[in-house]
């Protein structure tokens, strides 16, 4: 039996998002142990501003971060190392609940099996994105559920170390005996994190009756950045990544996304797709070989320029 719960959620500059997300879980129906913001300080009137909405969360508690000390995984690990807490859930600042019963409904799932290390949310796109994001959301996250396990390599490739810290539940044990996320990579530290789950004979599992509503509007530009980012950290974890199908699952798609378009009547949807695909294409391809590359033009190409600022080895 899962008891305790804590809530562990990086801060930087946040939106309206932030407030809707702890109105929702300020009503849960499974409450929290503590909600642990992560809060990027920059040393303005920002800093108090963000602690003013922080201070709305019940049970919120907040772990100040150096700016230049922020890290997608090591971050995350502080607060985790904050909780005591059977289950740690984390959460990004945008990612905003449908309804009062996430945490209860994660929990669920994660007491169905043992050998489910973590359960991570259906995400659902906003009003403020196009039909293009929208496929995109259904096609990674479906309506309905599954486990993955390592039999499922074969099958799903990639798609088996998918588990987005969007909204991602992890069994605590499991997490302290895996070592927690890794301490220094530019993104995809959850799917890392995701592949030793999995190589440790454990399971993930996708909760799609669990819910919240994130999705980015991403420029042209953004798209090339993203998957700039998402290449170099695939590169630098290629013992991972090199094992599994990766570009195929891209190409499937914008194959069933073009075909989606068709169906719907929106053919004059499909050049953007088109400049979408061909920039993340592009973007991915630099990524992979980003270590041949000058260091200015690495950092032009990244979405994350803070991480080359501590001098990464190539």
């Amino acid at each position: 039996m899962c008891d305790r719960i804590d809530v562990i959620i990086p801060v930087y500059r946040p939106d309206h998002k932030l407030g809707q997300l702890i109105e929702r879980l300020n009503h849960q129906t499974k409450k929290p142990e503590h909600v642990w913001f992560l809060q990027t300080m920059e040393g303005t009137k920002e800093d108090e501003r963000v602690a003013r909405l922080l201070a709305q969360a019940e049970r919120g508690r907040i772990i100040p971060i150096e700016k230049q000390e922020f890290d997608h995984g090591g971050t995350r690990n502080r607060g985790a190392l904050a909780s005591r807490a059977d289950l740690i859930l984390f959460m990004t600042q945008d990612a905003v609940p449908t309804d009062d019963v996430l945490l209860e409904t994660l929990v669920r799932h994660m007491e169905e099996d043992e050998q489910i290390a973590a359960v991570y949310a259906r995400q659902l796109p906003g009003g403020e994105v196009g039909a293009v994001e929208r496929f995109t959301r259904a096609f990674n996250y479906p309506a309905r559920s599954a486990v993955k396990e390592a039999a499922d390599l074969k099958r799903l490739g990639i798609k088996t170390y998918f588990c987005s810290n969007v909204c991602a539940m992890y069994r605590r044990r499991v997490y302290e005996e895996l070592g927690g996320f890794v301490t220094r990579t530019i993104f995809n530290e959850d799917m890392i994190f995701a592949a030793s789950i999995i190589d440790a004979g454990y399971k993930i599992a996708y909760a799609a009756d669990a819910e919240v509503v994130h999705a980015h509007k991403y420029t042209y530009r953004q798209q090339f950045t993203r998957n700039f980012d998402m290449a170099v950290s695939q590169r630098q974890y290629r013992h991972i990544f090199e094992r599994v199908k990766s570009e195929s699952e891209g190409v499937r798609l914008v194959k069933e996304t073009a075909r989606h378009l068709l169906k719907a009547g929106k053919w004059y949807l499909l050049p953007d797709l088109v400049l979408q695909s061909a920039c993340k294409l592009l973007g991915y391809k630099f990524g992979m070989r980003y270590e041949t590359l000058p260091d200015g033009i690495v950092k032009k190409m990244s979405m994350n320029k803070r991480y080359w600022e501590h001098g990464e080895e190539r």
